[in-house]
């Protein structure tokens, strides 16, 4: 199985997005890219205290992924498809949520600059599950730096998601709720996901997966 273009894959944290964007890699042959989130020196430090460390940990993440689309781009993007586990614009919609009147204004001068150098996805898929659902991935997948994470922010998160996804316009969307599926092992939705991906959608489809069938 084959396709060309930029296949980004989007969801609050926990749902799935890399794993999904790992599968989708090996199925089409295809180019993987990762967003560095551990890399980040700040991360640890927000989640024990979001006031204090939201800006340094914004903008760290807004020049990582900066640099990190910059490098994709100078690289022959059509060669061969490319799946991302985040797209560039996630750092706004944390952004938003994170920062206060006066930091939103000065991370707004410096991510406008930086936008008007990245390209939209060809194709967002965006993975959503209940906030039970992420709350347990999250402490399944033990990562040090999630330990005191805070349910309330989850909720909160999800809404805005949910929210910047409703009006979302600028390329093909998928959605997909993944409450009832394993996207490590379940190889006949994942297998129906791609043919989905390869027949091109043009305008917002929404895939059910639930524990019997694909709807």
């Amino acid at each position: 199985m084959a396709i060309s273009g930029y296949i980004a894959i989007e969801g609050p944290i926990g749902v799935g997005k890399t794993t999904l964007a790992s599968r989708l890699a090996n199925l089409f042959n295809g180019r993987l890219v990762e967003e560095l989130a551990e890399e980040n020196p700040f991360l640890s430090e927000f989640y024990k205290d979001r006031d204090r460390y939201a800006f340094q940990t914004q903008i760290f993440f807004l020049m990582s992924r900066y640099a990190q689309q910059e490098q994709l781009f100078s690289q022959d993007l059509f060669s061969k498809c490319t799946i991302a586990d985040y797209m560039f614009a996630k750092d706004r919609i944390f952004a938003k949520l994170n920062l206060s009147e006066n930091e939103m204004a000065l991370y707004d001068r410096v991510a406008s600059a930086l936008e008007k150098n990245v390209s939209n996805p060809d194709l967002v898929i965006y993975l959503t599950a209940s906030v039970d659902s992420l709350v347990d991935r999250i402490k399944k997948r033990g990562r040090a730096y999630e330990k005191s994470f805070d349910r309330d922010y989850l909720t909160y998160l999800c809404e805005v998601y949910s929210n910047y996804f409703f009006h979302y316009d600028k390329s093909p969307l998928l959605v997909i709720k993944t409450d009832n599926v394993d996207l490590s092992i379940d190889n006949e939705k994942i297998e129906y996901l791609a043919e989905k991906i390869s027949s091109q959608p043009t305008d917002t489809e929404y895939i059910s997966f639930d524990s019997h069938a694909i709807g």
